[in-house]
């Protein structure tokens, strides 16, 4: 029997120590253990890896500390739009939706398209419809707020341009320090939540969610709810869930692009996802990361910006948890 694995990520950005406070630092550090350790249980209970990357990223979005759910970023007009997948490597079977507005957890509502519908992906008020027709909670919009992602976007909504979420805490940060007068880096624009898992089956499968980019355009869809882009699972290669500029992620379809390279060119799970992240990527402006696992319980967390959080747990072993990229 296989031991079980479990990884996640809440973003990446520029995520530096300036930027954290020690208490809020101790905060990321907890979450991610105690979400990992949730996933842990499910997979050491003998549950699939499909339903661990689904509980994990559903207290992700729960989290306010997470661009997801609760604590999503605001668009240009000051709402939300969330958007997730899942996907399971047994068979291929995908879920997602863009663009809700009023369902708790979207990563529930993408597990429903996949097991109650012939499709793959739903959009808007008619995948809000279908979920709820299914069982999904939903919330009145005030749900998603909170102070710190308010806070962020008016920051930067003067400037009618988009940020990663962990690029407008550090701008927010960095404002209030010193009063920067030049104009916000377009290309810092990042944050997201996922996880991917293998069970103690031999299955794999990956989740992603998001609240998509602070100040962005209303009805922009990036890569977490796009198979191949911002997640993706196969059992003959990778489980791989995406954070970074989605666009591109999409234009080089990343997470595919990782599995690929190990079916076709017999690359490692690390030479393919460095490759990826290190090398395709930047070729098109694209900072973020990924984390992966394959079929043998081998992880990998690369990632070319300043900070990725990140967390991982294997068997009964302790979750192990990191921010920057000096940790593990």
């Amino acid at each position: 029997m296989t031991i079980p694995v479990i990884a996640i990520h809440g973003g990446a950005g520029t995520i530096t120590r300036a930027s954290l406070t020690a208490e809020d630092e101790a905060r990321y550090h907890q979450a991610l253990a105690d979400i990992v350790a949730a996933g842990q249980a499910v997979l050491n209970a003998g549950g699939s890896a499909l339903e661990a990357v689904t509980e994990a990223v559903r207290l992700l979005e729960d989290c306010p500390l997470f661009n997801a759910g609760h604590g999503a970023v605001y668009t240009s007009e000051g709402k939300h739009e969330l958007d997730a997948c899942v996907m399971n490597g047994t068979d291929l079977a995908s879920g997602a939706v863009a663009c809700v507005t009023n369902l708790r957890n979207p990563v529930l509502a993408a597990r429903t398209v996949m097991e109650h519908s012939e499709h793959v992906l739903l959009v808007g008020p008619a995948a809000e419809s279908f979920a709820a027709r299914h069982g999904a909670v939903t919330v009145e919009p005030g749900y998603f707020h909170t102070d710190a992602r308010h806070e962020q976007w008016l920051r930067v909504r003067g400037q009618s341009r988009a940020m990663l979420d962990h690029d407008a805490s550090s701008f927010a940060f960095a404002e209030k320090a010193a009063a920067p007068t030049e104009p916000i880096d377009p290309d810092h624009k990042f944050g997201t939540v996922g996880a991917v898992a293998l069970d103690q089956f031999g299955n794999l499968a990956a989740a992603t969610s998001t609240g998509g980019i602070t100040n962005k355009q209303p009805g922009r869809v990036g890569d977490s709810p796009i198979i191949g882009a911002g997640c993706y699972a196969n059992n003959a290669t990778v489980a791989v869930s995406a954070t970074g500029t989605g666009e591109a992620f999409m234009r080089t379809a990343a997470c595919y692009d990782i599995a690929a390279r190990m079916a076709y060119a017999g690359q490692s799970l690390e030479a393919a996802s460095h490759a990826v992240v290190f090398e395709t990527l930047p070729k098109v402006g694209g900072r973020g990361g990924v984390i992966a696992i394959d079929g043998q319980g081998n992880l990998a967390l690369p990632f070319n910006t300043e900070g990725m959080y990140r967390a991982y747990g294997r068997g009964e072993l302790a979750p192990v948890t990191a921010i920057y990229a000096a940790q593990a």
